[in-house]
């Protein structure tokens, strides 16, 4: 007679080591404006994953992969960009994940259209999506990712009316080569390589 034995019980799994969290505005009038470069960003990043962000929670929609080797949550908040923080927050403070391993990825007007800049933390610079992320997770020490959308067409042109204004055809193709090789970057700076990222990504176009 065979000796019975129980099929082993499957493990718990690695629990996420980080939060990767492009910013933007939720709904379709949103889609492609300027200020939704972050959005665009983590879209690129996770069909190259094979990846969609299409659950809901932490006031974002999110999907979970892995990065480098990492478990990451990926998310897109809903909360308008102005309330970033919130939902960032909330996923952090769930998983326990430190402000050092919360990737942001998020739009830049003082850059041309198409560049990268990496910061390993800083100031907001002020972005109020990072204003309101700095104030949630009180600490600026998370790594971003900048994306160029072009500057004003001249000093007096609002900000606000020109980070939500839509991409042309032509940007639009140029932000998702942009977001391709911002894709890249963060998969180096999430295996611990942001020196890297920075050396090689940083002023491209």
């Amino acid at each position: 007679m065979f000796k019975r034995f129980s099929h082993p019980q499957p493990s718990a799994g690695v629990a996420p080591e980080f939060i990767i969290s492009g910013l933007g505005n939720p709904g379709p009038k949103h889609e492609y404006t300027r200020h939704n470069a972050g959005f665009l960003c983590i879209d690129v990043l996770c069909n190259k994953l094979g990846k969609k962000t299409d659950k809901l929670k932490f006031k974002s929609l999110i999907c979970d992969a892995k990065v480098a080797g990492h478990r990451c949550i990926l998310i897109k908040p809903q909360t308008m960009m102005n309330n970033s923080g919130v939902a960032v927050a909330d996923a952090a403070s769930f998983y326990k994940i430190p402000p050092e391993n919360v990737l942001v990825i998020f739009d830049d007007a003082s850059l041309p259209c198409g560049s990268i800049r990496i910061r390993r933390k800083g100031s907001d610079g002020g972005h109020n999506g990072i204003k309101s992320i700095i104030y949630h997770l009180n600490s600026d020490s998370f790594p971003r990712i900048k994306l160029g959308i072009g500057e004003r067409p001249h000093p007096d042109f609002d900000l606000a009316d020109w980070v939500l204004s839509n991409f042309t055809k032509d940007e639009l193709l140029t932000m998702r080569e942009t977001c391709a090789k911002a894709s890249q970057a963060a998969e180096l700076i999430v295996g611990g390589e942001i020196e890297r990222a920075m050396n090689f990504y940083n002023g491209v176009i």
